[in-house]
């Protein structure tokens, strides 16, 4: 993934988001190389756009705990994500068919026959896709989310 910047509210220049932690309003998602290729890539990308530095679980539960304000997140941002459909078709079922596969695997015995039916779903090009889930989550935290009150915005460009 391309390198992220963040950019400050009293400031028009590009800086590292680790100087603004406390006052940081508009971050962004910037695949310059293009490489936003799977879940795991994205996580990469968070991690540096919004929590550099920090170690968590990169995991769907553990990224909503980021957007909710875990990890000294800032309250109240805005996401830029650039080449959002790029990203889209990337993270699209082929990306979806794997990490279900991946879950499916790991996932308790009581789980896996629901596990199994979204990933025959996903198979069929079926259902919500990676990209899908991730657009969730940011909703989620957003307006008219169960989580508003994080106040995350999320662009897509």
């Amino acid at each position: 993934m391309g390198i992220a910047q963040a950019r400050g509210c009293d400031t028009n220049r590009d800086l590292p988001l680790g100087n603004l932690k406390g006052r940081l309003r508009d971050n962004r998602i910037h695949d310059r190389r293009l490489r936003i290729g799977s879940l795991e890539e994205f996580y990469d990308e968070i991690s540096g756009v919004l929590i550099p530095g920090h170690r968590w679980g990169r995991n769907l539960d553990a990224f909503n705990d980021i957007l909710r304000g875990s990890f000294g997140t800032a309250e109240g941002f805005t996401l830029r994500w650039s080449h959002s459909e790029l990203s889209k078709a990337r993270l699209g079922y082929p990306e979806t068919v794997r990490q279900l596969e991946l879950r499916l695997a790991q996932c308790h015995p009581d789980n896996r026959a629901q596990v199994g039916q979204e990933l025959a779903d996903a198979r069929a090009g079926i259902g919500p896709t990676v990209f899908d889930w991730l657009l969730d989550i940011f909703r989620s935290h957003g307006p008219g989310g169960e989580e508003a009150k994080d106040d995350v915005q999320l662009v897509l460009k």
